[in-house]
């Protein structure tokens, strides 16, 4: 049985970055959970405590890689639909994750969901050892290549306190973790945010 140790958002923030500054170049760091447990946040807080280093860091959300609505509306709300179609995992992979391990550069978005229109975003060129911290759902899921992986996990019922009811219905495909997920570097419970415990290996 795995063990859990209580531990702040301060402290969990200081382990990623010490992991994270003993890994020059490029790299990109996955922060996986379910939008309630509101992964951007954490993505967030890590890339200002790197810059506060003097490391260069910059946050990419996944719904900023959302598919169109019409393709959303054409694929359908089920648990298979929202795993594997709802988001651009594709394009993320192409366009930020092996962009920057293998040009140096990245696309910070590639679809506004709140127009519903192309983002229009220009390609960035990144600065040496830039790091990028990539947020949002099911990300363990798709065989990124991140260099190392942060899961805020949500039981069933915080899932189902925390959604909007107009998404309960993304709740199975939360839950679900196929044989092909990575293993995080960082598993914490987060039913709680403010009194997170953290697995130890």
């Amino acid at each position: 049985m795995p063990r859990f140790v209580p531990i702040s958002q301060d402290a969990l923030v200081e382990r990623v970055v010490e992991r994270v500054l003993a890994l020059p170049g490029y790299r990109v760091v996955g922060v996986d959970g379910a939008d309630a447990a509101r992964p951007l946040d954490l993505a967030h807080r890590v890339a200002a405590t790197l810059r506060g280093t003097g490391r260069p860091a910059e946050v990419v959300s996944l719904h900023d890689y959302v598919r169109p609505a019409s393709l959303r509306v054409e694929f359908g709300r089920d648990e298979i639909s929202y795993r594997t179609a709802w988001f651009d995992y594709d394009a993320l992979r192409r366009e930020v994750i092996d962009a920057l391990h293998d040009e140096g550069r990245w696309l910070p978005a590639l679809w506004d969901e709140a127009t519903d229109r192309s983002a229009r975003a220009a390609i960035r060129a990144a600065a040496a050892d830039t790091v990028l911290l990539v947020a949002g759902p099911m990300l363990l899921d798709h065989s990124l290549r991140f260099d190392l992986t942060v899961r805020l996990d949500l039981s069933e019922p915080a899932l189902r306190r925390t959604t909007p009811p107009e998404a309960h219905w993304t709740i199975p495909a939360l839950l679900k973790h196929p044989e092909t997920s990575t293993t995080p570097t960082f598993f914490a419970r987060w039913d709680h945010p403010d009194r997170p415990a953290l697995r130890l290996d």
